[in-house]
């Protein structure tokens, strides 16, 4: 008898009187049940400590520089409309970490937004730009037009495509230390302005 037959025998032998496990329910919610609802979006967002300003296209450049300050380098992804690009914006094209770091902010738009949760997602098209450029700057700033927000996380995953690098984020960068002090700016930005359009 093998090793390999004794430890198999043994592990049969202890579940023998073991109770049946039941069927686990598969019925999950189901996309499209829900009309998403802005304002709870902005509740969460707000809950998480991301500040949400309601701006039109025309203003976004306008109000990221005001976030930033005068001089401030904004970093933007490759395909992010020109119109939205504060003066002096440089765009990523496949620049270097300490480059990316240096940046006062980034500038980015997004896939989807997660009323429910607060959640934006970003998928890396070219008006998001490649995952790092979101995590170095410590302020990123994010345009969210309403037709992107959804009610829940299953009408989130209908619209991404799973074969993309989606980066999911629910507020700035945060962690507790070992006394659950709030550490913010471990893993991201420390702060999250959103840019929700009304236009």
């Amino acid at each position: 008898m093998s090793s390999r037959d004794l430890i198999l025998g043994r592990v049969r032998a202890a579940l023998r009187d073991a109770p049946v496990v039941p069927e686990v329910p598969r019925g999950y919610r189901p996309a499209g049940r829900d009309t998403a609802d802005l304002e709870v979006l902005v509740d969460r967002l707000v809950d998480y400590k991301a500040e949400v300003y309601r701006v039109t296209s025309a203003e976004v450049a306008a109000t990221v520089a005001g976030l930033v300050g005068k001089g401030g380098a904004v970093l933007v992804p490759p395909g992010l409309p020109e119109e939205w690009r504060p003066e002096g914006a440089f765009a990523d094209d496949d620049l270097a970490p300490d480059r990316i770091a240096a940046a006062d902010a980034v500038l980015t738009a997004a896939a989807v937004a997660v009323a429910e949760t607060g959640t934006i997602v970003l998928d890396a098209s070219p008006d998001q730009g490649r995952r790092i450029i979101t995590l170095l700057p410590d302020v990123h700033v994010c345009v969210l037009r309403p037709s992107q927000v959804v009610a829940s996380v299953p009408d989130a995953i209908a619209r991404l495509d799973a074969t993309r690098p989606l980066t999911w984020i629910s507020g700035p960068s945060a962690t507790s230390d070992i006394e659950l002090n709030r550490v913010e700016g471990v893993h991201g930005p420390r702060h999250l302005h959103v840019l929700l359009l009304t236009d």
